[in-house]
C-alpha cells in the first residue's frame, strides 16, 4: 500500500474482489499475489528538448517531432498481460496458477542528432534567460547537439502557455530577429575576400552618410583602427567606412551564399524562418547598406543560422546543412538510411583562419567580454542588435547575442546563445555562453 500512487483508485478497485491493475513506484514488491510490470513512459515530467519532441493526445502527435514521425512511432506496440481462473463471482480460483505474459521490448523508434549531457545542459544553464534560446552544433558535421528555448512549456501547462504573454510555445531557435554586430562577421569575410583586410580608419565616434549621421558606442571615438581591432571593439564607424570600398550587391550575395535570406528544414514542421534579406534595390540606398554592414535595418535571421556561419568559420569554410534527424532504428541500436548534412564551400581556409583569428581577438582583447571559460581556448562574437520597439521609460529593447566555437586549435562545437530584449550581449548572452562551455568541458565533451 505505500507504494501506491493513487490510494482512491486502489480502494475503489480492491472493493470488488477480483483482479485489477494500478500504478506503483516500485518493482521491489516481493508477494505471490502481486505481479510488477514495468511500463514505459512516454515524456518524462521534465521532458528535455520539449519545443522539438513536441507532444502526443490521445496517444498520437499532434506537435513537434511525435506529430512528423507519429506513424513511425506508432508502428511497433507491446502489451503485457496476467490471466486468472476465477469463480462465478469474479473471484480468483485458490490453487490455480496465474498465466503472466510479458509483451516484447519495443526497439525501433527515431534517432535525433541530439546529445542528452549537452541538451540538460542548455536547459539548466539557459533558464536564466527571461526569453530566448541556446543551440550547441558539432562544427564538422553540422548536427544539432542540443537546442533549448525559453521560457519552455511542459504538456501539464499548456493552458498557461497559450495565455503566457511571453510565448512559451516559440522555438525560439527557428525565429528570425535582428542580427546586430556578428554579422560583421560576413562583411569581414568580403573586405578579406576583395583584399580590403588591411583598411584603416580613424573613427572620431561618428560617421556621416548622406544626410545621415551614425554614431559609435564609443562617443569618443576609437581612433585609427584596422580590422582586427575593429571586431574587437565592435565598431560600426569602421564597417560603415569599410563597406564604402564594397559594393552591395557583392555583400548581399556573400550573406546569401552563407545561407541568411534561406529557411532551414530540420523535419516537415520544425523549419527555421527565412529571415530577410534587403532586396537589391534597397542595398542601392547608402544608409541601408551602411546599417546592413554592421547587421542593422532590414537584416533578420534565426540563431540556427547564425550558428551555421559560426560552424563554417571554425569547419575551414564548409557551410553545412544543419541536420536534427539521424534516421530511423529497428533493433534500438543502428540507424538505417542515415543521411549526412550536404556540404558547400562558401569560402577557402585562409579566409576561415582569419575570420578565426577575428573572433578570437573579440573574444580575449575586449575586457568587457563576459563569456570566455577558465578551461578552453574559445573564439566569440557578440551582438546588441536594435529592435525599434521601446519601453514606457522610452528605452530601446535590444537583443543580446553571443555565438562562438571552440577549442580554437581544433574546433569541435559552436554555441549560439540569444537573450530576446535581454540587453547588451555581453551582459545577457555572454555568461549563459561562457557557463555551457565550461560544463560541457567538465563532461568531457
Amino acid at each position: 500500500l505505500p507504494y501506491v500512487k493513487n490510494k482512491d483508485e486502489f480502494y475503489e478497485s480492491v472493493s470488488y474482489g477480483t483482479p485489477f491493475a494500478c500504478s506503483v513506484n516500485t518493482d521491489k514488491i516481493e508477494n505471490d499475489d502481486i505481479t510488477i510490470f514495468s511500463v514505459p513512459v512516454r515524456n518524462s515530467k521534465n521532458q528535455l528538448a520539449q519545443h522539438l519532441i513536441g507532444y502526443t493526445q490521445d496517444g498520437h502527435g499532434v506537435a513537434g517531432l511525435e506529430a512528423d514521425y507519429d506513424n513511425i512511432l506508432h508502428s511497433e506496440s507491446s502489451s503485457s498481460c496476467v490471466t486468472f481462473t476465477v469463480n462465478g463471482l469474479g473471484g480468483v480460483m485458490s490453487g490455480e496458477q496465474k498465466l503472466i505474459r510479458n509483451g516484447q521490448k519495443i526497439t525501433s523508434g527515431l534517432v535525433t542528432t541530439l546529445k542528452t549531457d549537452i541538451q540538460r545542459i542548455c536547459e539548466i544553464r539557459g533558464k536564466t534567460l527571461k526569453k530566448g534560446c541556446v543551440i550547441v552544433m558539432d562544427v564538422k558535421t553540422g548536427d544539432i547537439l542540443g537546442s533549448a528555448s525559453f521560457p519552455s512549456y511542459t504538456i501539464d501547462t499548456l493552458e498557461n502557455a497559450l495565455n503566457n504573454e511571453d510565448s512559451p510555445l516559440i522555438n525560439r531557435t527557428l525565429y528570425a530577429y535582428p542580427v546586430g554586430s556578428i554579422f560583421k562577421l560576413v562583411t569581414a569575410t568580403c573586405a578579406t575576400e576583395n583584399g580590403l583586410e588591411s583598411f584603416f580608419y580613424n573613427c572620431t565616434g561618428k560617421i556621416e552618410i548622406g544626410t545621415q549621421t551614425f554614431h559609435c558606442h564609443d562617443l569618443e571615438g576609437h581612433g585609427i583602427l584596422n580590422l582586427e581591432q575593429a571586431m574587437t571593439y565592435s565598431c560600426n564607424p569602421y564597417f560603415i567606412a569599410l563597406s564604402k570600398h564594397m559594393q552591395g550587391k557583392t555583400l548581399l550575395q556573400k550573406a546569401n551564399e552563407l545561407g541568411f535570406g534561406k529557411s532551414i528544414k530540420l523535419s516537415e514542421s520544425i523549419v527555421a524562418d527565412e529571415g530577410t534579406l534587403p532586396t537589391s534595390q534597397e542595398i542601392l540606398l547608402p544608409a541601408e547598406k551602411a546599417n546592413f554592414c554592421f547587421g542593422q535595418g532590414f537584416l533578420t535571421a534565426s540563431p540556427l543560422q547564425v550558428s551555421r556561419l559560426t560552424c563554417a568559420i571554425a569547419n575551414g569554410g564548409k557551410l553545412l546543412e544543419p541536420r536534427l534527424i539521424r534516421g530511423i532504428t529497428n533493433n534500438g541500436i543502428s540507424v538505417e538510411s542515415e543521411k549526412t548534412s550536404n556540404t558547400k564551400i562558401v569560402f577557402d581556409e585562409e579566409t576561415a583562419e582569419k575570420l578565426q583569428k577575428l573572433m578570437v581577438s573579440a573574444a580575449y582583447g575586449n575586457a568587457d567580454f563576459n563569456g570566455v571559460p577558465d578551461n578552453v581556448t574559445i573564439a566569440a562574437k557578440t551582438s546588441t542588435a536594435q529592435t525599434g520597439r521601446f519601453d514606457e521609460n522610452d528605452e530601446e529593447y535590444c537583443h543580446g547575442w553571443v555565438t562562438g566555437f571552440f577549442p580554437v586549435n581544433n574546433p569541435k562545437y559552436a554555441v549560439t546563445v540569444l537573450a530576446e530584449d535581454g540587453g547588451y550581449g555581453n551582459e545577457s548572452a555572454a555568461p549563459v555562453f561562457r557557463e555551457i562551455i565550461s560544463d560541457m568541458i567538465k563532461e568531457g565533451f
